[in-house]
């Protein structure tokens, strides 16, 4: 049995991931990181700390659905005690990307910034279109709830990078995510990325691609935060035992 720790306890993924590891065979949850005091019982046995080496010790494996300054931190400590970490957390700034591939060189870590079936293939859609429809152009658009912070979603900049490989471009040149005013035509390699708010929208992704006299979109549509919390059980599940290294969602559906 696979010892699963849950950094995040009482965020809206962390629940979830607890109450589905009730239902894994291979997987059992063994301790829980918690900033403040607990809204709910755990299941007899399973460890309630604050302290990040006690998490670390009493795992086999740590699922993080946080933010990213306490990413940063699960890192740290990580690095001083390796262990195998699945991370869904979005936002990361660029001293946070960096630590998490140093971090990656001591141990497996697999980082998504979505957790879904559906997204990886999307994902990989995304690249195969942009490669073959030359000269379409290609707009994203991404629906959350009115809650969520960071903008785009990590999900959307991932789909733009896809779009981005399909033809060799630097997305950080090409990528807008805003348009306002007499900015003048749109460029041949733009693409955009645009974010919504509202509601309880859980995740909704489009990547259009438009040319003259014709257009395709390409969606994906979550309508349960469970397809987040399964999917990194599934992925922890497959990460357990692996060599050191960064791994993605692709990797572990063997999509790539």
């Amino acid at each position: 049995m696979i010892r699963v720790g849950v950094f995040g306890a009482t965020g809206r993924v962390g629940k979830l991931l607890i109450e589905d590891l009730k239902g894994e065979p291979n997987l059992a949850l063994s301790a829980v990181h918690v900033y403040d005091d607990l809204d709910f019982s755990l299941p007899p046995g399973v460890i309630a700390t604050s302290e990040m080496r006690t998490l670390i010790q009493a795992s086999d494996i740590i699922i993080d659905f946080t933010t990213p300054e306490a990413t940063q931190s699960l890192l740290e400590a990580a690095l001083e005690h390796p262990k195998a970490i699945v991370i869904g957390t979005t936002g990361l700034n660029s001293h946070q990307s960096n630590l998490l591939r140093q971090a990656s060189e001591l141990m497996p870590i697999l980082y998504a910034t979505n957790m879904s079936l559906g997204v990886a293939l999307l994902s990989k859609l995304v690249q195969i279109a942009s490669q073959r429809l030359k000269g379409f152009d290609i707009e994203i658009v991404e629906q959350h709830h009115r809650n969520k912070i960071d903008a785009p979603s990590g999900t959307a900049l991932t789909l733009a990078e896809s779009a981005a490989r399909g033809r060799g471009l630097d997305l950080d040149k090409v990528r807008v995510s805003g348009r306002n005013g007499n900015i003048g035509k749109r460029s041949s390699d733009e693409i955009a990325v645009m974010a919504l708010r509202g509601g309880d929208i859980v995740g909704r992704h489009t990547v259009g691609f438009y040319n003259d006299g014709e257009f395709i979109e390409l969606n994906h549509t979550a309508t349960s935060r469970n397809t987040f919390s399964k999917g990194a059980l599934r992925a922890a599940e497959w990460l357990y035992g692996k060599e050191p290294g960064l791994y993605s969602i692709a990797d572990s559906l063997e999509l790539e």
